[in-house]
């Protein structure tokens, strides 16, 4: 890590049964008990909702639901980006990136992640994904259920780990701790050097929260121990559930927040357990608070399942959570994703106060507009211009340096922030270096000629192209964006990268770290490129020009073998062949392993949409 970055961290059975543990639910308590002072502060108060209505929410403010449809959240800020992981029920790991909060709601879902093993193909559900130190040191493992096509009765947790650094990927999948078991909604205690496990799963007709050790972030070790169920009646509203089981950390003190009751009504709310002994896997030394700690208020129901997040700046803590609008809505797709400020009371409990009604304006999470400075997280970029000289910084320079690196980062608006790898500095107009301060003046947007394959990066506050200090000519506006180094080719739809493995040609395939998995991309004629692997050229078979012809490996001197790279407003690439003017295109938008890769005219589907993502080097 560079010395400018900043990281700020914060946390077999009936079918009928199964889908209760979808989500939990709770009984309404007093909630005069959890009168919200510090969310108060949080909030603007408005005479009603006409603001949200009209779509007219103050600057610098934002209002819940962030987006509908959105079950089991869980939300890090990390390097710049916040990150959104969100219950799919297919058989995708979906996530969504960016660097405002609201922006998530237009920030495009991509595909991270998917399955079509039958064993653990399908209802993915609850992504948690945790930055743990593991066997390959600092890494990402995110952790999800999933189970059998058609039945309910075979969810299970399973773990994958980042190739890198980057929330977004390449993962390999590890395995499943309990993999002949029903267990769900798993999450992490890391304490006093041990990694645990904490999880849900039925015991008769009560569903309980469980902890055990683990020797890795997808093997457990050792008992397993119940740790909450529910005992209250304000637990057991429609069926006996405890589930979600989260860690909140602050000022040395552990605190464990699940979700209590059966989902399908509205009263499913939030419990809280203290650590108060030092043994997580005695549930003697925790301690249980009496009564909920967050439940349905102001119009919200159901409000459960959350995460924790700190804001930008590191000064706020924040809860992320899904809920209903309805009395009547439940386990379903009604569920909408909700975030608020929370703060701590005079003998340092968490103060989550009430849900924040629809449509009243909140502050944003402080820090987000900077002023910023940090590593963003992505592949490298080189902006080299016709004469073969790279951006660095605010003039040109040797494409060698490391001031030519830059991090091609979508804001989820349509534009771009170009982020300087070396200075962790964003570049705004008038070519300046400065920290993020989320202006116009540092939004790009991309237009690209498809004859010539240049690239012009347009400011959003001037409209001006971006050039370089020391440029002279009608070239200056005129930029090839290419890898700095080896890169995965992820494809949108499915989150597998692009290989040049074996005789079969060009396919998607699990990420391995094989080099036939590593593309090199070189400038070719104006701002066309090649891309290599294993000493050879991605290319079309035979120099076809039609649609449905196979892409391959080949000589790199073949007129088929250059490419346009066509960075897309959602954040996503376009691949373009150079003679035959079409689109790379996945096989029926296959999800399996070893699905071919041809040619097709542009439909705009997540099929035909491409991600670069850094690895690390052999």
């Amino acid at each position: 890590m560079k010395p400018f970055s900043k990281r700020f961290k914060p946390g077999q059975m009936l079918a009928a049964l199964a889908l209760a543990a979808l989500a939990g639910c709770q009984p309404p308590a007093d909630s005069s008990k959890n009168s919200d002072k510090a969310a108060a502060d949080n909030q603007v108060q408005v005479p009603s909702t006409a603001a949200a209505v009209e779509g007219k929410v103050p600057h610098g403010m934002f209002t819940n639901p962030l987006f509908s449809n959105g079950a089991d959240p869980w939300l890090e800020f990390y390097d710049g980006n916040y990150y959104l992981t969100t219950t799919t029920w297919t058989s995708q790991l979906v996530m969504r990136k960016s660097p405002t909060l609201d922006g998530l709601a237009t920030a495009a879902p991509v595909n991270v992640w998917s399955a079509t093993d039958p064993e653990r193909c399908c209802n993915f559900w609850a992504f948690e994904f945790h930055h743990l130190n593991g066997p390959n040191g600092l890494r990402w493992y995110l952790m999800y259920t999933s189970g059998q096509h058609g039945t309910l009765d075979h969810q299970h947790l399973s773990v994958l780990e980042s190739a890198g650094d980057d929330p977004m990927g390449p993962y390999v999948y590890k395995g499943s701790p309990m993999p002949d078991s029903w267990n769900i909604d798993g999450s992490y205690l890391e304490h006093n050097g041990q990694l645990y496990l904490l999880w849900s799963e039925w015991v008769g007709d009560e569903q309980l929260n469980w902890i055990s050790k683990m020797s890795n972030p997808w093997t457990i070790e050792g008992p397993r121990v119940v740790l909450t169920r529910p005992e209250a009646k304000w637990e057991q509203s429609g069926r006996k559930v405890n589930e979600g089981p989260e860690i909140l950390e602050k000022d040395g003190r552990t605190f464990l927040i699940y979700s209590a009751s059966f989902c399908d009504t509205p009263d499913y709310k939030l419990a809280m357990k203290e650590l108060t002994g030092d043994d997580p896997m005695n549930p003697d030394d925790w301690t249980k608070t009496p009564e909920p700690v967050f439940q349905r208020g102001n119009g919200v129901f159901g409000p459960g399942h959350n995460g924790f997040f700190t804001s930008p700046d590191g000064s706020e803590d924040w809860i992320v959570y899904h809920g209903n609008s309805k009395e009547t809505d439940g386990c379903s797709a009604t569920r909408s994703v909700r975030a608020q400020k929370f703060t701590w009371n005079a003998d340092g409990t968490p103060n989550f106060g009430e849900p924040v009604p629809e449509g009243q304006p909140q502050k944003l999470p402080s820090g987000e507009n900077g002023p910023l400075m940090t590593e963003v997280q992505g592949a490298h970029w080189q902006l080299v211009n016709s004469a073969g000289q790279c951006l660095a910084g605010s003039t040109l320079g040797n494409c060698d340096d490391s001031s030519a690196q830059w991090v091609l980062d979508n804001t989820a608006d349509g534009a771009y922030r170009l982020a300087h790898v070396e200075t962790g500095e964003f570049l705004g107009a008038e070519n300046e270096l400065a920290p993020w301060t989320n202006t116009q003046a540092q939004r790009w947007q991309v237009q690209q000629d498809e004859k010539t394959g240049w690239v012009a990066l347009l400011n959003k506050q001037t409209g001006q192209p971006l050039s370089s200090e020391n440029c002279s000519g009608d070239a200056c506006g005129q930029w090839r964006l290419q890898p700095a180094a080896a890169v995965a080719i992820a494809s949108v739809q499915s989150g597998r990268g692009v290989q040049g493995c074996g005789a079969a040609g060009i396919s998607l395939g699990a990420w391995r770290g094989d080099s036939c998995q590593r593309w090199q991309f070189s400038g070719a004629e104006e701002g066309f490129l090649q891309l290599r692997t294993d000493g050879q050229c991605m290319t079309i078979a035979q120099g076809a020009i039609v649609p449905g012809a196979a892409a391959t490996l080949g000589s790199c001197d073949s007129p088929s073998s250059q490419w346009r790279l066509q960075p897309l407003s959602d954040g996503s690439l376009k691949i373009v062949n150079r003679e035959s003017q079409l689109n790379l295109d996945l096989a029926h938008c296959g999800l399996a392993e070893g699905t071919g890769i041809a040619q097709a005219p542009w439909e705009g589907n997540d099929c035909q949409k491409f991600q670069v993502r850094e690895v690390p080097a052999t």
